[in-house]
């Protein structure tokens, strides 16, 4: 199943916000060069609230097509309308991917038993592996570990990206979903912290710019080699901090801008970084190595 360093791929683009296809594809193959063990486009970072619909599957369609099954690519095909979410999620599998993340749904606030029927019928529309993505920060609502027990009884609902930031929860989790569910991190901090708690990975916000190190870090911990995986996530500290200093992903386009893949531009409304922010940023990357 999936595991290692999987990237929250951002969604490169032009200085007029058009996606840039070939900044995306330069991007995908650079990833998979670094070392990086999987690729989740259209999600938070790779701006799905601000795509239509047709943008949505195009960068699917070029990830898909890009990694050319050298490494698994988990699609985006979260929404708060069940309906539309089960239409990404098909798209997703009619071209390819090898499995789906799906957002609890946000805004509209739906109770437990609102959540396992979304959920339910998401996966009962596909034939591949749905990921469980679960951010109260931004959906609001927080999925129950007794919720989540009862989705890893479907076939198809194979695992969890786990953005709570609580290193209890994946102890629970495994408790009550058992070992072979695939509890993922999505949050950088506690990344490392999370696989001493049962996990098998993270998707990564700060793989986007340092990939070889967030891979290294995870072959180290999978390797049994602790020492060297605490010195890495230690090196990637002020890298996590800079991403985080402002809303996700404007600091991760900018970075990715300064490397060569594509503008720093995010569709409002996000905002442009503020200066201090790029500072920031730019001491983070010049200390692990990335700009000269």
């Amino acid at each position: 199943m999936f595991h290692g360093s999987l990237v929250a791929l951002v969604t490169p683009m032009h200085e007029d916000g058009r996606i840039d296809e070939a900044a995306l594809e330069r991007f995908i193959e650079w990833q998979i060069a670094e070392g990086t063990d999987g690729l989740v486009p259209v999600g938070t970072t790779g701006e799905s609230p601000t795509l239509s619909h047709d943008e949505h599957k195009r960068v699917v369609e070029i990830t898909i097509e890009v990694a050319k099954k050298r490494v698994p690519v988990i699609a985006g095909a979260g929404s708060n309308a069940t309906r539309e979410a089960i239409g990404l999620a098909k798209h997703a599998e009619s071209v390819g991917a090898d499995g789906v993340l799906v957002v609890t749904p946000y805004y509209n606030k739906p109770t437990q038993d609102g959540l396992f029927r979304h959920f339910t019928a998401v996966a009962d529309a596909i034939g591949i592996p749905l990921i469980i993505y679960n951010i109260p920060p931004r959906s609001v609502i927080d999925m129950s570990v007794a919720t989540m027990a009862r989705l890893a009884q479907h076939p198809n609902i194979v695992g969890v990206k786990d953005a709570t930031a609580s290193l209890t929860r994946p102890l629970h989790t495994a408790a009550a979903c058992g070992a072979s569910f695939c509890q993922l991190s999505g949050e950088d901090h506690t990344a490392l912290a999370f696989l001493a708690s049962g996990g098998v990975g993270c998707i990564s916000v700060s793989a986007n710019i340092a990939p070889r190190l967030c891979a290294e870090m995870q072959g180290a911990w999978r390797a049994g080699d602790v020492k060297t995986a605490m010195a890495i996530q230690s090196r990637l500290l002020p890298l996590h901090d800079a991403m985080f200093a402002e809303s996700n992903p404007a600091p991760a386009k900018y970075a990715a801008s300064l490397l060569g893949f594509g503008s720093e531009v995010c569709r409002l409304p996000l905002a442009p970084l503020a200066e201090a922010t790029k500072a920031q940023m730019r001491a983070a990357m010049t200390g692990l190595g990335l700009l000269g």
